[in-house]
Formats: C-alpha cells, sequence, structure tokens
C-alpha cells in the first residue's frame, strides 16, 4: 500500500478534477463537431433535393423533347439505366437519357482495344460507332446526364461530387482509388469542370480526393456555377 502525505493527496486530487474536466472538455469539443458535420451534411441534402425537384419541374420541356426524339430515332428505352457504385460501395441504379443504340453493351468487348483513356481503368472513346446523332448532341451538352435530378431526389447522388463509377472499374481500384467511395456521388464535379473526359482517370482520382478534403457548400456553388460555361462549350465531352 502506498501511503501519500496531505499534500500529495491535494495534488493527486487536482490532477483527477483536472483530468476529469479535460475529458469533459474534449466530448464536449468533439459532440459539437458531430452536429456540425451533421448539420452541414442535412442542409447539403436538403439542398440537392429541393434544386433537383426544381430542375426537373423547370427543364420537363427538355425531358418531353429528348424523349421524342430518341424514340423516333433508334427503336429502344428512353432511359438508360444502369448499376452504379455510390457511398460506401452502395450499388444503385443510374439513370441517363439513351445516347447509343440499344446493341451497346455487347458491342463494347470489340471495342475495348480502341480505348483511349490513358490509364486503362474507364472506357473512352471520342468518335464510338454505338453513339446515335441525338446522342452525340446531348452528351456535347451534358443532356443526357438530367435525368440523374431523380437521382439526387432519391437520394443516392448529389449535385456535386465524385462521378459514380461502374463495378467492373471499382473492381480494378487501388485503395487509394477507393477514397472516392467515401462521399455521396455527384452530376457535377472539379474534373467535369477542368476538361471533362480529357482528364486522365490518375488525374480524376486525385482532383476528387482534393473536393472531398475541402468541400463545403461555397465549394459545391462554386462547381456548380462553373458548370454552366463547361456545359456550353462541350469542352473534352464525349
Amino acid at each position: 500500500m502506498i501511503f501519500l502525505d496531505r499534500d500529495e493527496k491535494d495534488e493527486l486530487m487536482d490532477y483527477l478534477i483536472h483530468q476529469g474536466k479535460c475529458k469533459r472538455k474534449v466530448k464536449w469539443k468533439l459532440f459539437l463537431w458531430q452536429v456540425t458535420v451533421r448539420g452541414s451534411y442535412l442542409f447539403k441534402t436538403v439542398v440537392d433535393v429541393t434544386c433537383a425537384s426544381l430542375g426537373i419541374l423547370v427543364l420537363s420541356p427538355v425531358f418531353l423533347v429528348c424523349a421524342a426524339v430518341i424514340r423516333l430515332e433508334s427503336p429502344g428505352p428512353v432511359i438508360f439505366k444502369q448499376k452504379r457504385i455510390g457511398r460506401d460501395g452502395r450499388p444503385f441504379n443510374f439513370y441517363k437519357f439513351r445516347s447509343m443504340y440499344i446493341d451497346a453493351g455487347q458491342r463494347r468487348q470489340e471495342l475495348l482495344k480502341a480505348n483511349e483513356s490513358k490509364d486503362g481503368v474507364i472506357f473512352k472513346m471520342q468518335k464510338d460507332p454505338r453513339v446515335t446523332r441525338f446522342g452525340r448532341f446531348i452528351r456535347k451538352f451534358s443532356i443526357d446526364e438530367l435525368p440523374q435530378l431523380f437521382n439526387v431526389v432519391v437520394g443516392d447522388m448529389s449535385l456535386v461530387g465524385p462521378r459514380p463509377p461502374l463495378p467492373s472499374e471499382v473492381a480494378e481500384y487501388t485503395l487509394e482509388d477507393r477514397k472516392r467511395l467515401t462521399v455521396k456521388p455527384g452530376i457535377t464535379c472539379i474534373w467535369q469542370v477542368s476538361g471533362r473526359s480529357d482528364i486522365p482517370f490518375r488525374q480524376q482520382v486525385a482532383l476528387d480526393k482534393e473536393y472531398i478534403m475541402s468541400r463545403s457548400l461555397w465549394r459545391d456553388l462554386w462547381i456548380l456555377l462553373k458548370t454552366v460555361p463547361a456545359v456550353l462549350t462541350g469542352k473534352g465531352a464525349y
């Protein structure tokens, strides 16, 4: 048994009280941080759903025109549905206006040797023969992406975030690449406003990680504003 004199006991009590205060202070700061993060996430979700809903309402004439032209040009569904990987690796149904002929999936394998993506993980081809004439137009101005507003409304996507990859692409990801999956995917992102498909995959990953580390509502607003001229010029879209 260890015996302490009065002064030592007082010092020990002061130390224990101080430690208790420090722990309470740390817990309080952690609680405030969690509230701030969750509040920001909730606010971003509300803004996403509100803006996406308004976008669907305002752009409904564009939806109708696109649907009519797609059906007239080639047989097949108006909306192209595809499995993509979302936050934390969860798959979801991803929507686009169909810009390719209905046999595009079967023809992809024979075109892999013509892949123009330098890194090989994603497939990109400027003059893809599977794309219809109207498909080239809506791809150039990203009109084919408009149905993803519904993905935002149901909570699978955000307005701003890394683009959602295919399961086959994720299968080739390194651990570093998988950091892109820690947030909700988005309709637009940093590399989408910086050159789109002209940006190599590795640089896309770097820009996505930069966004994840520094994301904020103001950053999202800046990216959304930059998206407008990027869409109008059509640079890097194919």
